[in-house]
């Protein structure tokens, strides 16, 4: 009998180890798409405004900086960040007093997300100004 059990013991154990073992039915985490920049210019004239749109690939953290202003680099004007509904951009952060080298910051929350970047005048140009800005999104 003594040794019945003795042979029934590596089986025993051979089962309990698989007993244990189980599927690893966990979900895949998806690699972070690297940020994404892009530069959009034009001109601003007195009492006018400037949209432009582009779309994020995944959520994560965003910002847009207002890189220059030509030629008067102390120019004050908005500056606005967004999403895009195919008409206006909505804004949801803006700044109405943005200078050469202003940055706002958001988060895209949705993949696939269609976002806009917007400057416009606040009542304080005299003359028109080149702008260029650089947006860092997913």
């Amino acid at each position: 009998m003594f040794r019945s059990t003795l042979r029934a013991l590596p089986l025993a154990l051979l089962l309990a180890v698989l007993a244990g073992c189980d599927d690893d039915t966990s979900t895949p985490v998806s690699p972070t798409p690297d940020p994404v920049t892009e530069a959009f210019s034009g001109s601003l004239n007195v009492n006018g405004g400037a949209t432009h749109t582009f779309t994020s690939v995944a959520p994560g953290s965003m910002n847009a900086t207002l890189t220059s202003l030509a030629p008067d680099s102390g120019a004050v004007l908005g500056f606005a960040i967004g999403s895009w509904n195919g008409s206006y951009c909505s804004h949801i952060n803006a700044k109405d007093d943005a200078t050469q080298l202003s940055v706002l910051y958001g988060t895209v929350t949705l993949s696939r997300a269609p976002l806009c970047v917007r400057v416009y005048d606040v009542g304080r140009l005299t003359d028109s100004v080149s702008y260029t800005i650089t947006v860092i999104h997913p």
